[in-house]
């Protein structure tokens, strides 16, 4: 795990998608900044809010882009070419239906499970899967049909709860995940 280069929080511009489920990538890449006392700036270069931070006297970028979750693979692109990252050293944190609030799953390539940020990505990268992923669980409405609101609506308190808990432990893994090549890439975080 120690050749990520970039770690990616997918999430929609505007106040009006802050605290939406679509956001969730977006939130964890914030409290990563955080926790390592950096402020995201605006680059309009990379479509996005970036910053850098040092682990183990490596660099690793921090993106979130300011294009729809849908294009996110143009702002994705753009700070990659710039700074010569391959995909395969690539994070991307990004809300997940198939997973319930206050789970988190980090894993390597595999089925994009229909997310159209990761279809972006994907598209932009000469339709390569082989990157990591932060699936942060934001479980799926009753109403299958409803799924575009579900995901453009925030969080109950209860999941936010959940939520805030489990990001706490994967803030904390992933400073060791970034200095550590033996750490296992496939793990799940569980807030209770």
């Amino acid at each position: 795990m120690n050749n990520i280069k970039l770690i990616v929080g997918l999430a929609n511009p505007g106040l009006k998608y802050i605290k939406t489920r679509h956001n969730i990538g977006s939130l964890y890449v914030n409290l990563l900044a955080d926790s390592f006392n950096v402020k995201l700036k605006q680059e309009k270069k990379f479509f996005g809010f970036t910053s850098c931070i040092n682990v183990c006297d490596k660099k690793v970028f921090l993106l979130v882009p300011t294009t729809f979750v849908n294009l996110s693979g143009i702002s994705v692109i753009s700070l990659a070419n710039f700074y010569s990252i391959n995909i395969n050293e690539i994070l991307i944190a990004h809300d997940e239906l198939d997973l319930l609030p206050g789970i988190i799953k980090l894993k390597f390539g595999g089925s994009l499970a229909g997310h159209n940020g990761l279809k972006s990505i994907k598209s932009n990268f000469n339709n390569s899967v082989n990157f990591y992923r932060l699936r942060i669980g934001i479980g799926r409405p009753i109403d299958k049909n409803n799924i575009v609101n579900f995901v453009l609506n925030n969080p109950t308190k209860y999941e936010n709860d959940l939520i805030k808990i489990v990001m706490k432990k994967v803030i904390d893994y992933t400073k060791i995940f970034l200095s550590n090549e033996l750490v296992n890439c496939s793990r799940i975080f569980k807030a209770l």
